[in-house]
């Protein structure tokens, strides 16, 4: 994730709040609808944000389009065709990349955090 990016996000956000994983959407299903905004899924020491842009704001997270408590799970993550989880109503496409963040994040609700592949760096 560009560092950019990533301060845009936490821009967003409370003070203070953390993100622990950020995850940029691919695509966005609203039922059988596909949206093309912009998406990241921020989960935080706090919450999860669903960060959107717009069609003035393309390439960009502007405004928190949605929350959900930091208790709620992101999995489990479907490959049909691509990789999918679902948040409330809508289901978030990701790039296979970010699998290994959602699933994380998950494991730290059950207080098993993954070891870190990079301990040195």
């Amino acid at each position: 994730m560009p560092a950019h990016v990533r301060r845009q996000c936490q821009d967003l956000l409370e003070a203070g709040e953390e993100i622990g994983y950020l995850i940029p959407v691919t695509t966005v299903w609203i039922g059988s609808v596909m949206s093309g905004i912009d998406c990241y899924v921020a989960v935080t020491d706090r919450r999860i944000a669903v960060l959107t842009g717009g069609l003035r704001h393309r390439g960009r997270p502007a405004d928190v389009n949605l929350q959900y408590p930091r208790a709620t799970r992101l999995g489990p993550v479907e490959f049909a065709p691509a990789p999918t989880f679902r948040l409330g109503s809508r289901s978030y496409e990701i790039e296979d990349e970010y699998v290994a963040q959602v699933h994380a994040a998950d494991a730290e609700l059950d207080g098993l955090l993954p070891e870190d592949p990079f301990p040195d760096a």
